[in-house]
């Protein structure tokens, strides 16, 4: 696996998606209010277009979601499966180290 420095964690806010292009992957990143750091692709499995990083943060009984801002389906951050139907994000392994994000690639 290949880890990318993406941006400052300070540059990330609670409960927003930015997004980011990755050698030719571009990514939707989330900060919970927890704190947590989340990484997803930013394309809609279900309409193809690149918008997830604009999606409503949220949580369902303790899972931390994103509805996409298309259609609302809802999808764990955790595991990119849609609760809502059958579709699925691709997730990636996200880190702090120092103050900067890093995003495993592989």
């Amino acid at each position: 696996m290949k880890w990318c420095e993406v941006c400052r964690s300070e540059a990330l806010w609670p409960e927003r998606g930015s997004a980011a292009l990755l050698d030719g992957q571009v990514i939707a990143l989330f900060r919970t209010r927890g704190d947590e750091l989340y990484a997803v692709s930013n394309i809609d499995p279900c309409t193809g277009v690149s918008a997830m990083s604009r999606g409503i943060v949220g949580d369902r009984g303790g899972e931390p979601t994103v509805a996409s801002p298309l259609h609302k389906q809802v999808f764990s951050l955790r595991t990119g499966r849609c609760l809502t139907e059958d579709a699925e994000l691709a997730t990636y392994p996200v880190r702090d180290r120092g103050g900067v994000v890093q995003v495993g690639l592989p």
